[in-house]
Order: structure tokens, then C-alpha cells, then sequence
């Protein structure tokens, strides 16, 4: 299972090649149990001691730990000839910490803690391919209070500059032999995203909050898609959320070319211009009783020619919902807001290595759905397997052939909790991590016996 660590970080550069040997050891601990705490997942107190050091080094930082995982990230991308950028916004909450130095107040004043911005890539099918960038930052508590000042500045002095800093380097990063699609929610939703420079091969796939004027027309942007005819329908597989129940949505389809006015409370020596974009509407039809139905405005940059180029990008914009789950594995997974660290940046120290971990598992979890018949090979050697196959089938003596990678997924969740009940559908990231953890022990067990049969 430890493997792919080695081949994940070979092109990581931390100046010493012990400490990038540290980092495979501390990556190798971390992905075996991540449940568990730093303690319980190292081996020997001397590990835990060298984990926490590790993340103290004042010759290390945490765009070097990332670097490693960026770069086999973008390896992976150049297997496809789309991929999509999904950036998003997320906090890490650390109000009741109160040791802890470097933090900044949240989305809710009362509380500190770190805001963290990343670009989460993900295959056209949906599979997760890895971080490509990601920022970490504490708020001003100067700046408390003071939102209405903050309207009033200039882009770049705003928070909302990292949307355009994180395209900047998507399109920097990835060759520009891939097409890019960068998908955002709501918050992504201002003027100068869409007019910013891009690189060619370089799209958008924005959800609309903004009710804005168009050049041309008396009518707003949501009116205007409204009176549209609808074009057809398509189906979406809804996860469980807080606000949504796991469902297939039937969605009505909506389109139009649009052009939006350019923002009117910027200076005139700006000379903004108008932006022409596609403008795609779903709602949902017949939705479940009490259940908010979706409706998703979206704005674009990609050519539409066809019902099917329509549906393509809404199932595009579904699959936003993997950097939510990729932030759920790191807070509620690898415990990345539990942790006793004294200061900021041994949080993000921290938090770069856990992206790796966080990242293998959603991968493992969503190859298994698009590549059931793969191979098992693919994820565990083969002792770690027959462990595996003896042990959910209570049998000494497993086949010689692998088993499919969806068979030994399914099993390693199990060992989770996963009961497999029709009704349960495929197993869920959280019973994987707790499968995983208990597969690791069974196999040191296995290996412990070995050596003394040895």
C-alpha cells in the first residue's frame, strides 16, 4: 500500500535527501492510519518526534512538501487531453486552540482559525488526479468589521485576487497541449475573473449568484434564461450533503449567449468592456418533497454547438463536488483541525503533507467506480491482497488471480463498517479510511508471522 508514496514523491527537492526520505516515512504512517493521531499512526516515539521536527524545520517549506505531489499531479493530467481545475475557498478552524499562534479571525467573527485556497484537478470522468496550488493565509484582525471599506478597494488588494492568482498558475502549470476548464461556485462569481487573460486552450465553468445586466437587453441575467425554451433534460446523481438528500435529479435545460455589462462602480480610467459568455440554466424537475430543488446558472466560456455539449458541462460542474469531499477527508479524516500544533505554519507544514494523504484516498474511492475491472495490482502488492481476500472470505488459501480493483475496495470497506446492502450503492471515502487502517494492521500482523516462520 506504501508503494505509490515513493513513486508520488520521487521529484520532491528538499535540499537533503534524508529529509525527503523523512517525508515518505511520515506520508507512509499518516495514509496507513488516517484516523489517527500523529502518535498513533508513527510506529515509535521517535517517529512522532521526527514528524512534529519535520514540520518545525526552518529549511523546509511547505511549497516544497507540495511540490513533489504537483508535479505527479500534472504527469497525470498529461494523460488526458481535458482536465478540470476545480478551485474553491475552505477554513480550518482552530477557536478552541487557543496556543496556537498566526491564526486570523473567519467567516464568523468569533472564530480563528485559517482560510485555505486550492485548485483540485479531476479527470473528465471524474476521478481526482491531485493539488496543482494551493494558499494558505490568516486574516487581519485589524481588518474585522470593516467589509464595507473592503467593497470599495480594488481587486487585487482583495481576497477574491486569489481566484485570478490560482487561474494564473493553472494556466502557467499545465502544458498547454491539455485543455483546461476551471470550475468554481458562486464565490467565483465577479466581473474581473471573466475578463481576465487567458492562455489559449484555457475555458471557465462558473455558477452565477449575481442577478447582473446585460448589454443589449432590458431584462436581467436569471429573467432572461428563464423566458429561454427549454432544450431538453439530463440526469445527475445528487450526493448526501447537508441540504441535499442522495438522489437522481432529472434537470431541465436552458441556454443562451449572453453579454454582461461591466461592473458600473469601477473608475472610468479602467475602460472595462463587455464580456460575451454562455449562459447555461438547470432546474430540477419534480423534486422530492421538502428537498430544495438544484438550479445551477451557469457561466462559460466554452463553445456550445449541441444539447450534448450542454449536458457534458453540467456533469463538469457536478463533479465540483470532490474538492467538498476532498475537504471533508482532511478535516474529518486526517483530523487536520484537531492537531496541537503551536503555530500557523507547522499547520500548513502539516497540511501539505496531509493533501497527499487526503488526495490517495478520494482517488482510490473513484478509480474503483470508473475502473472496476482493473486490476487489484493497481493499488496493493499482492501479499496485501491475499491478506485481504483470507480474511473477508475466513479461507487460508487465496485465489493466484487478482481480484478486480472494485472487489478489493469493496472489501477493504467492509473492514470499515460497510455492510454492501443494494441500497447502500458504493462504498464512501470514510469507510475506506477506516478499512484501510484496519487492513495495515492485518497485514503487519502477517508479516510479523512470516518473519518468525522465517
Amino acid at each position: 500500500m506504501e508503494q505509490w508514496i515513493t513513486q508520488e514523491l520521487e521529484r520532491t527537492e528538499l535540499g537533503d535527501t534524508r529529509r525527503t526520505k523523512r517525508l515518505i516515512k511520515i506520508v507512509e504512517n499518516l495514509s496507513a492510519k488516517p484516523e489517527a493521531s500523529v502518535l498513533q499512526a508513527s510506529e515509535t516515539w521517535a517517529q512522532t518526534k521526527a514528524t512534529y521536527d519535520f514540520w518545525d524545520s526552518p529549511y523546509i517549506k511547505p511549497s516544497m512538501i507540495r511540490q513533489g505531489h504537483i508535479d505527479a499531479t500534472v504527469e497525470r493530467i498529461t494523460q488526458h487531453r481535458v482536465v478540470l481545475a476545480i478551485q474553491d475557498t475552505t477554513e480550518l478552524n482552530y477557536t478552541s486552540h487557543k496556543a496556537l499562534s498566526g491564526t486570523g479571525y473567519l467567516d464568523s467573527s468569533y472564530a480563528k482559525g485559517l482560510k485555505v485556497h486550492s485548485v483540485f484537478t479531476v479527470s473528465p470522468q471524474g476521478i481526482p488526479l491531485g493539488i496543482i496550488e494551493q494558499d494558505v493565509w490568516s486574516r487581519n484582525e485589524e481588518e474585522l468589521g470593516k467589509s464595507e471599506q473592503r467593497k470599495q478597494k480594488p481587486t487585487k488588494e482583495k481576497e477574491s485576487q486569489r481566484w485570478l492568482d490560482a487561474l494564473k498558475k493553472t494556466d502557467s502549470i499545465i502544458p498547454e497541449s491539455v485543455q483546461v476548464v476551471t470550475i468554481a461556485d458562486r464565490e467565483a462569481d465577479f466581473y474581473d475573473l471573466f475578463a481576465d487573460a487567458r492562455r489559449p486552450g484555457s475555458d471557465f465553468l462558473i455558477r452565477a449568484t449575481q442577478n447582473r445586466c446585460l448589454v443589449g437587453s432590458e431584462q436581467h441575467l436569471w429573467s432572461t434564461l428563464e423566458s429561454v425554451e427549454s432544450v431538453g433534460t439530463m440526469t445527475v446523481e445528487v450526493k448526501r450533503s447537508a441540504t441535499q438528500t442522495p438522489r437522481t435529479a432529472i434537470l431541465k435545460i436552458r441556454h443562451a449567449t449572453i453579454t454582461i455589462a461591466p461592473p458600473q462602480n469601477r473608475p472610468k480610467t479602467e475602460l472595462l468592456a463587455p464580456v460575451t459568455l454562455q449562459a447555461i440554466l438547470v432546474t430540477e424537475v419534480e423534486p422530492p418533497p421538502e428537498i430544495e430543488p438544484i438550479t445551477w446558472l451557469l457561466l462559460t466560456t466554452l463553445e456550445i454547438t449541441c444539447l450534448e455539449d450542454v449536458q457534458l458541462y453540467v456533469r463538469w460542474y457536478s463533479y465540483r463536488w470532490l474538492i467538498e469531499r476532498y475537504h471533508y477527508v482532511l478535516k474529518s479524516g486526517c483530523g487536520i483541525e484537531k492537531l496541537q500544533l503551536e503555530t500557523a505554519h507547522r499547520i500548513e507544514m502539516a497540511l501539505a503533507t496531509y493533501s497527499i494523504v487526503a488526495w490517495r484516498l478520494l482517488w482510490l474511492t473513484y478509480l474503483a467506480r470508473f475502473q472496476p475491472d482493473a486490476s487489484c495490482e493497481l493499488v496493493l502488492a499482492t501479499h496485501e491482497w491475499q491478506v485481504l481476500y483470507t480474511t473477508i472470505h475466513h479461507q487460508l488459501y487465496p485465489h493466484t488471480t487478482p481480484p478486480t480493483l472494485a472487489q478489493v475496495v469493496n472489501w477493504i470497506a467492509r473492514l470499515g463498517g460497510f455492510l454492501g446492502r443494494k441500497s447502500d450503492g458504493s462504498p464512501g471515502v470514510k469507510v475506506l479510511w477506516r478499512g484501510l487502517s484496519r487492513l495495515h494492521d492485518l497485514v503487519e500482523g502477517w508479516l510479523l508471522c512470516q518473519s518468525f516462520n522465517n
